[in-house]
């Protein structure tokens, strides 16, 4: 930032320096030409052709230093084959003169005198009564004009010099106390590291404010996925421990019936760890960026696998067709399929499944899945998504399809419900996920 300030400042002083430079030096030649053209001017009106035809002056010109030799100030009056009328200034050193044909004042530089730089004006006009044509010439050393251009470039220069180091400065203590907010919050986020707080409280400037509630928001997320971590780690622990117990205590009894104590404990650790990875991979797909499924794509796919395992259930699959979930697909498979393979299972032969049901609602989609069995009664259908819980022991199963489904839904922010299906009479299951944001957004 200082550097592109440092930059633009001296670029637009550099210009600005010179268009000044340029104004004021061409105001003083100006001024220094015009007093120049009204000693030509007053020659001009003055002078007249004697009786010899030479030229003269019928007033003395009120300019004392015409008659001062080597004054710095000269006038020369001539004309091819005529003796030329100079000032007594010149003494006698005649000007050398760029004589022209028309009859408008020119300026010129001359470096004629050896340490004397002349400016020039000229101009050849033909006088009453005669015919020759005279060139009036005007001369005075450029001393004072020098001096006065290169006064001015100094001042303009010093000028400019002390403007731009004031700017330059106040660009620094700008930028400084600018980004000052930014070095409050990078020592509120070392305080964060060192002293164990969890939140950004300095009052800051609004500008700022916005990075400092996306900044606590982050705290707050990163702390509750912590505080969720600690609570399936202790969940786990919990569960484990009681199949690990049982196990200990038949192999330190020299229990006869250990094998079928192993081969049932170790069924209850595998589905309780089923079920902490199945929950801790989608936490973790979910935090890799913005996820995206088709729905009727997954539902077929796992149609087709259940298909393979009933035979004589019929399934129909109905609903719209890109309907999109903000969900990985592995997930959403994963959620279809215990859905739909736990209506097959105790369902009567028939399982209906619509995507997107309730198309009315823009920010989520609502999938269907309805069997035609015996149904939850509703008393029993929030305690059926506990971990392990099942109403019909007599067929095989961990309980845990549920209770996986919940979870791994309200991680992407959906949820699951139970109702009665009006069509077919048994279970409906109302899963509603985000759906995923358009892909011209």
């Amino acid at each position: 930032m200082m550097a592109i300030a440092t930059g633009w400042i001296l670029v637009l002083l550099l210009a600005g320096g010179f268009a000044l430079d340029r104004v004021l030096t061409n105001l003083v030649e100006q001024n220094f030409d015009d007093q120049l053209e009204y000693l030509l001017n007053a020659m001009l009106v003055t002078a007249e052709i004697g009786p010899d035809g030479e030229v003269y002056f019928n007033r003395p010109i009120g300019e004392p230093r015409f008659l001062e030799p080597n004054s710095g100030l000269y006038f020369q009056i001539s004309a091819p084959g005529k003796e030329g009328y100079p000032s007594r200034s010149l003494w006698d050193e005649p000007l050398e003169v760029q004589p022209h044909i028309d009859s408008e004042p020119h300026f010129y530089n001359s470096d004629q005198f050896e340490g004397e730089p002349l400016r020039i004006v000229e101009r050849s006009v033909i006088l009453p009564d005669s015919e020759t044509r005279w060139t009036f010439a005007v001369a005075s050393a450029r001393e004072e004009l020098d001096f006065q251009l290169a006064r001015i470039r100094s001042i303009l220069l010093w000028s400019f010099a002390v403007l731009g180091l004031g700017l330059i400065l106040m660009a620094a203590l700008q930028s400084w106390y600018g980004l000052r907010p930014l070095r409050r919050i990078r020592e509120a986020i070392q305080r964060i590291r060192t002293t164990g707080s969890n939140r950004v409280t300095d009052p800051l400037p609004l500008e700022v404010q916005p990075l400092v509630q996306e900044l606590n928001m982050l705290l707050a997320h990163s702390e509750k996925q912590a505080e969720e971590a600690r609570t399936h780690a202790g969940n786990l622990a919990h569960a484990l421990k009681t199949p690990l117990t049982v196990l200990t205590n038949a192999a330190t009894a020299r229990d006869p019936k250990l094998a079928s104590h192993v081969f049932r404990e170790t069924k209850v650790m595998q589905r309780h760890v089923d079920h902490h990875l199945a929950r801790a991979r989608a936490v973790g797909r979910r935090a890799t960026g913005l996820s995206r499924a088709g729905v009727w794509s997954s539902a077929e796919s796992v149609l087709r696998a259940v298909t393979r395992i009933y035979e004589r259930t019929r399934f129909d699959l109905d609903g719209n067709r890109d309907a999109q979930v903000a969900i990985e697909r592995q997930d959403l498979d994963e959620i279809l399929g215990n859905l739909i393979e736990n209506a097959a299972k105790y369902g009567g032969g028939s399982v209906f499944v619509t995507v997107d049901a309730q198309r009315d609602d823009p920010a989520r989609c609502e999938i269907w899945i309805e069997d035609d069995g015996m149904g939850i009664p509703e008393d029993k259908r929030e305690d059926i998504f506990a971990r392990g819980a099942r109403l019909d022991t007599g067929k095989p199963g961990t309980g845990l399809g549920l209770a996986i489904v919940r979870d791994v839904a309200e991680i992407y922010g959906g949820t699951v419900t139970l109702d009665e299906s009006e069509d077919l009479g048994g279970l409906l299951v109302r899963l509603k996920l985000p759906r995923a944001a358009s892909s011209g957004n």
